[in-house]
């Protein structure tokens, strides 16, 4: 869903191009078998393919664009390994509150540095609030089994549903100033979309309601995009 969230962006501002389409989509699936196998027998299996992964990134990023972006690649993925890495000491996922906020600032970084030539900050705070709210309804699923402390933990969940209402709407109020009118359009209709799910988000909903529903909203401004572009 990454991928989709990051070619609405692109798509917007007007850099577009496939081999940077195929980058993000490997790096994100790189990343999910990563954190999904790492505790499994597996584990080095995907090591390996990650390592291939990686190789034919590098390949992509000095065939099609320039070493300033492979640096940019790299301190993205090294910053994906620190959020949950299960051979150093102290990783993100493990103190209290930062997960959610570290997620959102690794997808908006792809979205308005990894993809553009200078930082954009009108698309890194657009992307960081709406990360960060889809995080909260996955601590609200979690709450009765994580280890460490989380926001449905310590205010409750109707709390923590109010503090994703409003980062999705600083997102979206953002994205109403800065984005051209059409995709400016398409987000405000992700963001009253995202509220349903996260009005409906419980902890005793079943595993696919998050998995294909909450993490769906990531990807509906780019296919709200495609409705309003070919409908």
């Amino acid at each position: 869903m990454g991928t989709f969230f990051a070619v609405f962006f692109m798509k917007e501002q007007n850099t577009f191009r496939f081999p940077t389409i195929l980058l993000i989509f490997i790096t994100y699936f790189s990343g999910y078998l990563y954190t999904k196998y790492q505790y499994t027998r597996h584990f080095l299996k995907i090591v390996a393919l990650n390592a291939v992964a990686g190789i034919v990134c590098a390949f992509l990023i000095i065939h099609n664009h320039n070493e300033i972006r492979l640096l940019k690649w790299f301190i993205i993925v090294i910053l994906g390994l620190l959020y949950n890495s299960f051979f150093l000491d102290v990783y993100i996922r493990k103190i209290p509150l930062l997960k959610v906020f570290y997620v959102g600032l690794v997808w908006a970084l792809v979205n308005c540095w990894l993809t553009l030539s200078e930082f954009s900050i009108p698309i890194f705070l657009i992307s960081f609030f709406f990360i960060t709210a889809l995080v909260l309804p996955f601590d609200i699923r979690d709450m009765d089994n994580d280890t460490v402390k989380t926001f449905p933990m310590l205010i409750g969940v109707q709390n923590t549903k109010y503090i994703a209402y409003a980062l999705v709407f600083i997102s979206s109020l953002i994205g109403v100033f800065y984005l051209k009118p059409l995709y400016a359009a398409t987000f405000f209709m992700s963001g009253m979309t995202t509220y349903i799910f996260i009005y409906f988000a419980e902890n005793k909903r079943d595993d696919s309601y998050f998995s294909f529903g909450v993490e769906t909203c990531s990807a509906l401004p780019f296919l709200f995009l495609l409705i309003m572009e070919y409908f």
